[in-house]
């Protein structure tokens, strides 16, 4: 086809030659030699023509091979040696630093996972990488050896100490996510629990899908979370889930506890009538949008006798969450925003969601959670502080807290 007429442009046209990346590129396999021959020399216990009683093998030439790297492909010649053991027994000398099989440094395997996870097909990963490994194969199978590199990782993360850090609050959450599994769309139920340390930053956890009863499978969460180190919280924000809620009173007993106000509004729109939602919505946020707790409490008793008659199921399931709707209220008024809700959760939920549109099937409930810890290291998912962080040091010396915690 006429190049003018072509659609697709060559980029380099655009941008004109790296000439700094090529001058960089051409001493990349001399350094990359000298490096080795080090290594070598270290391991034969002698330099190159150098007599030593200590030396404890010799050089075999050397081997042609090309390296893919940030600054494209190198060709190099990796040398040989032969080394012997306490046995007297000769073996073929391996480099730690270039391992046999390696042709491409880590950090393009760290950014083809990186694309990978950010939702990037196949065919835009090689097309991403080209000017760097060029016609180098990078096939389903290569990236898959590389994604399961991580399951090992994940597996220490599971089980990670927690003791080293200080957890104020922790949020607890049951995310239904919907995934292609063996050719069948399903719906895989991830508890996740997400904690706030004191500079206000977030890290999750712990991600478990739920194997057993929701009860059961949330206690053996939060006793995993004990176990491991996790000191008890200040605030547990939790959903309206009576398994959940009994887990953590068994887990930290007299607990301050915040129910999701958003949980709450969604069980109340099920009892309310269409043409009337508007206005019962309009005076539930007057009970969770209020500026204290007394403007607070008041809105909830107003609530309760405009509805009790009216919409009696409405107001059961009002009073049904109790005083824990209103915990919050008891925190710095920059937190408000940050503590009423679970909602800090639901990032991994719409990053999953996303992600996920680009596989067309996932082998196991496993391989979600594979997803979703790769969107985390991957820094696909990044949490923001919670306002108010600043004032977390004002939470902690509460005396008023101090007995609740």
């Amino acid at each position: 086809m006429d190049k003018c007429r072509s659609a697709e442009v060559d980029m380099q046209e655009i941008y004109g030659k790296d000439l700094v990346t090529e001058g960089i590129r051409s001493k990349v396999g001399e350094l990359i030699r000298v490096i080795l021959d080090t290594e070598l020399d270290e391991a034969i216990k002698a330099v190159r023509y150098a007599h030593s009683e200590e030396r404890a093998g010799y050089r075999n030439g050397s081997k042609e091979r090309n390296i893919y790297s940030g600054f494209g492909c190198t060709g190099i010649k990796v040398p040989r040696g032969r080394i012997g053991d306490e046995g007297g027994k000769e073996h073929e000398w391996q480099s730690k630093i270039l391992p046999r099989y390696k042709r491409r440094t880590n950090s393009i395997d760290a950014a083809v996972v990186s694309l990978y996870f950010s939702g990037t097909n196949l065919g835009r990963i090689q097309q991403a990488i080209k000017p760097l490994v060029g016609e180098a194969p990078l096939s389903k199978s290569v990236i898959s050896r590389l994604v399961y590199r991580i399951k090992e990782h994940l597996d220490e993360w599971r089980n990670r100490d927690l003791s080293k850090q200080e957890y104020v609050y922790l949020y607890l959450d049951a995310k239904n996510l919907k995934a292609k599994v063996l050719k069948q769309v399903k719906t895989i139920p991830v508890l996740v629990a997400l904690g706030v340390r004191i500079d206000g930053s977030k890290e999750v956890l712990a991600m478990e899908g739920q194997l057993r009863e929701k009860a059961e499978a949330w206690l053996e969460v939060l006793e995993g979370l004990a176990r491991r180190g996790m000191n008890r919280p200040q605030l547990v924000i939790v959903d309206g889930h009576r398994g959940l809620r009994n887990a953590v009173e068994e887990t930290w007993p007299k607990i301050l506890v915040q129910r999701c106000t958003v949980h709450k509004l969604r069980n109340i729109q099920q009892y309310t009538p269409v043409e009337v939602y508007c206005n019962v919505k309009a005076d539930y946020q007057q009970i969770v949008q209020a500026e204290d707790l007394q403007t607070a409490t008041d809105a909830y008793k107003k609530f309760v006798n405009k509805y009790k008659e009216k919409l009696p199921k409405v107001v059961t399931s009002l009073e049904e969450a109790g005083e824990e709707l209103l915990t919050f209220y008891r925190f710095p008024h920059e937190q408000y925003k940050s503590l009423k809700t679970t909602n800090p959760i639901e990032r991994l939920n719409l990053e999953f969601e996303r992600r996920v549109k680009t596989q067309c099937s996932l082998p196991s409930e496993e391989s979600a959670i594979m997803i979703l810890f790769g969107l985390i290291i991957s820094g696909q998912i990044k949490f923001h502080k919670i306002r108010g962080w600043q004032k977390i040091p004002e939470v902690r010396q509460s005396k008023e807290l101090k007995k609740c915690a």
